[in-house]
């Protein structure tokens, strides 16, 4: 059912331009005033490539997660300080055999999926990111950057796994949808008083 998600050499994939924040990794900068007054709506026609594409990521949602929790966690190892299950994981391979890993991927697959799928609905769309994001703030006390990081990491994934899929114009696309994914989650955020907190904090 799954295919292989490892590529010796995947195919080259021009990278989108940043909209409403939202970075390539190697881009980001460690902000958190950078918040746009309001998120930018998407379109009908951009729905449907959205819901679209996502559709043929989803067959194989729990392996594109592991692949983007793995690139993540590689690329940015201190957001490792927030899972004690992963902080002691520095192989990839250790990382993708993890069944605790492979259950957070699913959980954040599943999370967009919710927002896919609602779409259509900007009330619902506005209180599932707002359940995630006040959750990371205030139970798990993540700083929000690592969201828009993560979006970074998502975007480059689904781009070099689903070049057929994910040409440039579907990448501005997706990430017009990552900002205003960061957008509801990081108003989660100001609305429960988030006040940053040490690096140290697990």
């Amino acid at each position: 059912m799954s295919r292989s998600r490892r590529r010796d050499s995947p195919p080259p994939s021009p990278p989108p331009p940043p909209l409403l924040g939202v970075r390539r990794v190697g881009e980001m900068e460690h902000e958190e005033d950078d918040r746009p007054e309001r998120a930018e709506p998407l379109t009908d026609a951009e729905r449907e490539i959205i819901q679209d594409t996502w559709g043929r990521v989803y067959e194989n949602c729990e392996d594109v997660g592991v692949s983007v929790l793995i690139r993540f966690f590689v690329n940015f190892p201190s957001a490792k300080q927030y899972f004690s299950q992963f902080q002691d994981m520095e192989d990839p391979e250790e990382m993708e055999r993890s069944s605790q890993l492979r259950h957070h991927a699913r959980r954040v697959m599943n999370a967009i999926n919710t927002v896919v799928e609602n779409l259509h609905d900007p009330e619902k769309v506005s209180a599932v990111l707002g359940l995630v994001g006040k959750a990371h703030a205030l139970k798990h006390k993540v700083e929000p950057m690592y969201f828009k990081i993560l979006s970074g990491v998502m975007l480059e994934v689904l781009s070099e796994d689903f070049p057929e899929y994910f040409p440039v114009e579907v990448q501005e696309v997706w990430s017009k949808l990552m900002g205003a994914l960061y957008w509801h989650v990081t108003g989660a955020y100001t609305e429960v008083g988030w006040v940053q907190v040490s690096s140290s904090a697990v």
